[in-house]
């Protein structure tokens, strides 16, 4: 079943990418939507296609599968748009499309869809290089789903200090958009309901998705590991923990993790140092990409999340890193994010630096008040960048946006969806 776009209200929710498929298609031969099952990828594109000339073709279905892999090259002619989805399943269409553009470039002749990053198939040495336009599709945003203006990052590299974006939500509005997370399926659902769902995803995602592409026999282990990565949420990803923790060969556990990227599951965040410091660590962190399904992992609902034991903090800064990520997918500041940690443990949650060499440095803290101290990391990067820091922010659960010195302010987290660009 394809993941429902319509909000629980009942509306069509807008996706920020579509206006990028449709600019695609116009100029471009093959266009790949990449991303998480679920996300919406497939009823996006009944959307962008529904006035055009199009067939559709889905490779889960068995039948639709072994046409393809019986005899690619006709499994692909098509008059009018073609659309395959799920095109993982049979990689080895990406060599009779690119026979068939090659000899006629016109734009706009296959729309693909891919649960699985399409390109990282080792058995696709020499895709559509120069032929074709990946557009990664998320969960849904918060402003997808509130239908605000998701402009954070290009608001805060215009604007620096001056940025600002009051708002009336509370801690406890964080951790209720924590455990919904951004699948269409998941928002419309709550309780029990939701939970089911997490439970069938990942059930889902490890047997058919990675055990079936990858031909792994370990799927319990696969299954603890994705359970230890959740509990690790915005932490550091070491592949020898968690292959001690697991009782599994360090090269296993890479492999395990190169999968779970591939399907979409988690995302690393790069080390970031410019050459700054030789104490700079080169470790990256980890995130989940649901912030949902992470918490569901680990048992968690919002009443157990407003525990001060609980591991709020982690899920927390998972959540706006994949905000962000999302984010950056659309705004018009081309950045990169990375983050900075020392040996010495000096760190800043989040570095976004774009083309020209500027840096905004953000912290995440689940606490409704922000202190001098909040702002140590970035102090440490402040005064090894010079010029290049725009601002530092720490995000955080309080209602105003503070100063706290030059380029030094903190804003409220749901400034990452209710700024405008």
């Amino acid at each position: 079943m394809n993941a429902s776009l319509t909000s629980p209200m009942g509306r069509i929710l807008p996706r920020r990418s579509r206006n990028a498929i449709e600019d695609a298609l116009a100029d471009t031969r093959v266009v790949l939507i990449t991303g998480a099952r679920q996300c919406g990828k497939s009823t996006l594109v009944n959307q962008v296609t529904r006035a055009r000339d199009a067939e559709w073709r889905s490779l889960d279905r068995a039948a639709t599968r072994q046409a393809a892999l019986f005899d690619p090259t006709s499994f692909v002619e098509a008059d009018d748009l073609l659309v395959i989805d799920e095109v993982q399943r049979a990689p080895e269409l990406l060599l009779s499309i690119k026979e068939r553009v090659d000899a006629d470039p016109r734009p706009g002749q296959y729309l693909l869809t891919g649960s699985a990053q399409v390109l990282g198939l080792r058995s696709v040495p020499d895709a559509l290089p120069g032929r074709m336009e990946t557009i990664e599709l998320w969960p849904l945003s918060q402003g997808e789903i509130d239908e605000t203006p998701d402009g954070f990052i290009d608001a805060v590299f215009t604007q620096g200090s001056d940025f600002r974006c009051p708002s009336e939500l509370r801690r406890d509005d964080y951790i209720e958009r924590i455990v919904r997370g951004g699948f269409p399926e998941a928002v419309a659902r709550e309780g029990k309901r939701r939970e089911s769902f997490f439970d069938n995803y990942i059930s889902d995602i490890i047997n058919r998705d990675v055990i079936q592409l990858s031909e792994i026999e370990r799927g319990a282990q696969m299954r603890a590991l994705v359970r230890m990565l959740a509990a690790r949420s915005g932490g550091l990803l070491v592949p020898g923990s968690l292959a001690n923790a697991l009782g599994l060969p360090q090269t296993t556990v890479a492999r395990y993790l190169g999968l779970l990227e591939e399907v979409f599951l988690i995302k690393r965040i790069p080390a970031w140092s410019r050459n700054l410091s030789a104490r700079a660590t080169s470790t990256p962190k980890v995130a989940l990409v649901d912030s949902g399904v992470a918490a569901n992992l680990l048992g968690q609902d919002a009443k157990s999340l407003r525990h001060p034991e609980s591991p709020l903090g982690g899920l927390l800064e998972s959540f706006v890193t994949m905000e962000l990520s999302r984010q950056l997918s659309w705004s018009r500041t081309r950045a990169e994010m990375h983050h900075y940690r020392t040996k010495d443990k000096v760190e800043v949650d989040i570095v976004l630096e774009d083309r020209r060499g500027r840096v905004i440095a953000l912290d995440v803290k689940a606490s409704a008040t922000v202190r001098s101290d909040d702002f140590r990391g970035i102090d440490h990067l402040a005064a090894r960048l010079g010029g290049d820091l725009v601002v530092g922010v720490v995000l955080y659960t309080g209602t105003e946006t503070l100063a706290f010195g030059e380029k030094k302010i903190a804003v409220p987290i749901s400034a990452i969806w209710r700024a405008s660009p």
